[in-house]
């Protein structure tokens, strides 16, 4: 009978350590890979996008959206410009220092009725009294975007962004939000 309770709790116990290593392995394995880079602009900040230029439409404001995701590479060439080659000062993100490249940014511009392409913030197309500017920033604040004209730092006009609580570090480090997010109170470090 002692035997047998032996050989039973040393069953027990050889079982419970080989879980436990599984255990382990597996997800210490998977906190060690490496995420991958984002490619696109995260699926809900997309969805807002969408709903932004649909009820800008309703109110006979046409919005384009002038740049979402951006890669690290881009990003250093933006940051150049203005530095290293012709133009003037757009960003003061290096590559992989900007929401855009994490696919939580857009910036946005006016399109007139002839077609042209505005970044003219008293511009009031649909004649209602109010700058057209104004009421599209108004929309995306209230679908959740954080807008770069409110910053105290660098005033970035067209940009919109959603960063769901998380630095620019948290995302070099390989925090992103779930695709299922909803955004939460963000933190003053816009880049």
């Amino acid at each position: 009978m002692k035997l047998k309770k032996w050989v039973g709790s040393t069953l027990y116990i050889f079982l419970l350590v080989v879980i436990l290593f599984l255990f382990y392995t597996f997800s210490e394995k998977k906190m060690d890979e490496p995420v991958p880079p984002p490619t696109g602009l995260h699926p809900y900040v997309e969805e807002q996008m969408n709903q932004l230029i649909k009820q800008a439409a309703e109110r006979g404001i046409v919005i384009v959206i002038t740049d979402d995701f951006r890669s690290a590479e881009d990003q250093e060439l933006l940051y150049q410009k203005g530095r290293t080659t012709d133009g003037n000062i757009v960003t003061f993100a290096r590559g992989g220092e900007s929401y855009h490249n994490f696919g939580l940014a857009i910036d946005f511009a006016l399109k007139t009725p002839s077609g042209n392409v505005i970044w003219d913030m008293e511009y009031d197309g649909n004649r209602n009294s109010k700058d057209d500017w104004t009421e599209v920033v108004e929309m995306a604040k209230a679908l959740g975007f954080e807008w770069g004209g409110d910053w105290a730092r660098f005033k970035d006009y067209p940009h919109l962004e959603m960063d769901f609580g998380l630095s620019i570090h948290d995302l070099q480090n390989g925090k992103m939000p779930p695709d299922s997010s909803l955004p939460v109170d963000s933190k003053d470090t816009h880049q």
